[in-house]
């Protein structure tokens, strides 16, 4: 089925033609040293990504940054094999574990300022059995270096344990996280649980009054109606013919941005997000042109949660979980192995903004420019522009499902 009301068809004859020869977005910090750990960890992000979209016909959400603040928290309590196998997963081979938490300190600061309202809303905790100890020393780290927590719990009372849990986790995501975990096992030794909240604040906005219902296709056989967000303003363009998808650049407050991967009509989504990588998203905000577009995006809420080991361990982060993990600097001589790895997210995005410009929403040209409607399933990826740092990563396959 060829949709209808797609007035742009992302294909390189018609983006040739939009594409203006100016100067392409990039994304630099000036310390190498921040640059190549948000590089590192942007690629563990898209294999990550990979890893759970795999796993899934339906939409998807992650907040990889969240989830490496957490297991980078985790590596601070290991040593030997253990640590030296958490690196190689996390894509930190070569760089010295002493000074990891500083950098990620630095690096996160750059990102997410401390004394600001955070958007996104994020909360990282490890959580041992009470039979284990976690030193002040430990804690004072978590607290700093990874804006966490380590909290002992009474796994023998499971219930309880999941009450604390999500009390938790619904404080730090602002209420918008109300339950990540279900049930718990008594003999759970150590989880790591991580929760995000987001809500996009694009910049420009888009305009309320333009927004309208229009139909998203599913697939060939599946439509379903959206309300559709609208505005006219130049925007930052590319098209990758080597996976046949166009990519869109809207800019958010707070120095983040959103790609917008579509893939032409006749292509799968899956088959693109196979080539996610980060690399190729640098290589796309590299390409971004700036062009005049009329630009109707689906609104949509989305929230996902995920039960990550088998995940991590298909990426060769294995050894943390055996009975023989080397996790003993939380203070205690013999400590836990890690049980599970909880992970939720959630993501608003609609016409909400901070930008008091926000009831504008049309600029007027001396004709009008082309249509990219947003209509059929997309993956879009959010991102700190000043480092390039990926901070969450989906798939929308239909956005009336959360």
């Amino acid at each position: 089925m060829e949709p209808e009301g797609s007035t742009v068809t992302m294909n390189p004859c018609v983006l040739l033609s939009l594409v203006l020869l100016l100067s392409p977005v990039s994304s630099q910090t000036a310390d190498p040293a921040l640059q190549d750990l948000a590089n590192r960890n942007s690629d563990f992000a898209a294999r990550l990504y990979q890893a759970v979209a795999r796993r899934s016909d339906d939409n998807v959400y992650l907040s990889p940054f969240t989830l490496t603040a957490g297991l980078m928290a985790l590596l601070s309590a290991t040593n030997g094999p253990t640590q030296d196998q958490l690196l190689q997963g996390l894509t930190l081979s070569g760089l010295d574990p002493q000074t990891l938490p500083d950098l990620f300190q630095t690096l996160r600061d750059a990102i997410l300022p401390s004394g600001v309202t955070l958007n996104p809303q994020q909360g990282v905790a490890l959580f041992p059995a009470q039979s284990f100890e976690v030193s002040p020393s430990y804690l004072d780290l978590v607290q700093t270096k990874f804006r966490g927590n380590a909290k002992t719990l009474d796994y023998s009372t499971p219930q309880e344990a999941v009450d604390s849990i999500n009390r938790w986790a619904q404080e730090q995501s602002g209420d918008q996280v109300q339950e990540l975990v279900t049930n718990l096992d008594a003999q759970t030794q150590l989880l790591l649980a991580t929760v995000a909240s987001y809500q996009t604040r694009f910049s420009p906005a888009f305009n309320l009054s333009l927004s309208q219902e229009d139909r998203f296709y599913v697939d060939r056989y599946h439509i379903v109606m959206v309300t559709m967000m609208f505005r006219t303003d130049r925007y930052f363009l590319a098209y990758d013919r080597s996976v046949k998808a166009g990519v869109l650049q809207l800019p958010m407050t707070g120095g983040a941005a959103m790609l917008v991967v579509l893939p032409d009509e006749d292509v799968d989504v899956t088959l693109v997000e196979e080539e996610v990588t980060a690399e190729k998203i640098q290589a796309w905000i590299k390409q971004l042109k700036r062009t005049k577009l009329e630009v109707q995006v689906p609104r949509f809420l989305m929230e996902r949660s995920y039960s990550l080991k088998d995940v991590l361990q298909t990426l060769n982060i294995t050894q943390v979980f055996q009975e023989d993990a080397e996790i003993t600097n939380m203070g205690g001589a013999k400590g836990p192995r890690l049980t599970q790895v909880f992970h939720k997210s959630v993501v608003s995005v609609d016409e909400r903004s901070d930008d008091i410009t926000a009831g504008g929403g049309v600029n007027v040209f001396s004709s009008p420019p082309p249509r990219l409607t947003i209509n059929r399933p997309f993956i879009f990826i959010i991102y700190q522009q000043n480092t390039g740092s990926l901070m969450s990563i989906g798939r929308v396959v239909d956005p009336t499902r959360k």
